[in-house]
């Protein structure tokens, strides 16, 4: 699933629009991304600001965070998360680059 700190509606247009096959959740307070801890200090053209470091969680099959992405770009990142949950899945080690909690 994805979240964002969007309201539902725009959550709802997005997911519809590119015919995601899974759910996106809206975070609109925030508390989600204070939780897992994404909400940072951020930097453009010289202004400081809060926003939301965008990362990937790999969620296992018991509830509890098995791997993190931090600071994801686009390219590559979806061969890399399905390359990282097949090795979850087989019970390999992680590849370097990403980090286990």
């Amino acid at each position: 699933m994805g979240i964002s700190r969007d309201p539902v509606k725009v959550q709802k247009r997005f997911h519809d629009k590119l015919g995601l096959p899974y759910p996106l959740l809206s975070d609109a307070e925030g508390s989600v991304c204070q939780a897992y801890g994404v909400y940072k200090p951020k930097s453009f053209m010289g202004k400081k600001t809060m926003g939301i470091e965008r990362t990937t969680f790999i969620i296992g099959s018991r509830g509890r965070i098995a791997r993190v992405f931090p600071k994801v770009k686009v390219a590559g990142h979806a061969e890399a998360v399905l390359e990282a949950v097949k090795a979850l899945a087989s019970g390999s080690r992680p590849r370097e680059g990403s980090r286990s909690p």
